[in-house]
């Protein structure tokens, strides 16, 4: 039997005990009677509990790998780039309540049709199809944001951060990014990219707090939690 329970440390999370050993993160479900991708849904005291599966996203992964920065408040308004069909956008926008927002940035005209399903369904998530790499063109964004989320497989990903960053993300603000070692050089050994990745974050005015190996839920990746602007 699946047992639910809430996180007292983290605003909106939950673990489900899904079998002897091995836990996984839940969120309670804003869209109540509907999933994103599949998921697990169990029903506790007439509430929906999303479990969050982490392999097939890299926040799930990383909360079970012992992620300690946490900057999401029921109240937190997020920029989320490179949102893709919602999975992760998804669990993200259950940890906030109705005053949250999540600003789901995605490229693929393809990819943008799956996420506006999932964004109707939700009223605290906003689709929006734009580059991540060209922050300007997507200026309407309304306001500086608590929390900016990073998963785009490009080569330039510190310096995406940072442009977004400067932008968007409010000082004392928390950034994190799922740096893929493969889309950024093929050829260079992983732990030497993510070396470099993290430098150029560290001179741009993030402080690092958490560095996590994704393993063995995605390979080749680093999970990285930033504060920004207390080194500025």
């Amino acid at each position: 039997m699946t047992t639910i329970r809430k996180d007292e440390r983290k605003a909106g999370l939950f673990w489900a005990q899904i079998e002897e050993g091995k836990k996984r993160p839940a969120t309670k479900n804003q869209a109540k009677g509907k999933t994103v991708y599949g998921e697990r849904v169990i029903t506790e005291k007439k509430q929906e509990f999303r479990i969050w599966d982490p392999y097939r996203s890299k926040l799930s992964a990383a909360l079970i790998r012992g992620l300690e920065a946490y900057g999401f408040e029921p109240d937190s308004t997020v920029l989320y780039l490179g949102a893709s069909s919602g999975t992760t956008a998804s669990h993200v926008s259950d940890l906030l309540d109705l005053e949250g927002m999540i600003y789901c940035i995605e490229f693929a005209p393809r990819v943008m049709r799956d996420l506006v399903q999932v964004c109707a369904t939700r009223q605290n998530m906003i689709p929006l199809l734009a580059d991540a790499r060209y922050p300007e063109t997507y200026n309407f964004v309304p306001e500086l944001v608590d929390v900016l989320y990073q998963d785009v497989a490009q080569p330039n990903q510190a310096k995406i951060l940072i442009q977004n960053a400067k932008r968007f993300l409010r000082p004392g603000g928390t950034a994190y990014v799922a740096i893929k070692a493969r889309s950024i050089d093929v050829a260079a050994k992983p732990k030497r990219i993510f070396q470099r990745e993290e430098k150029t974050l560290t001179q741009s005015g993030f402080t690092i707090v958490d560095r996590i190996t994704l393993e063995p839920f995605t390979a080749d990746h680093v999970f990285i939690s930033a504060i920004y602007g207390e080194n500025l």
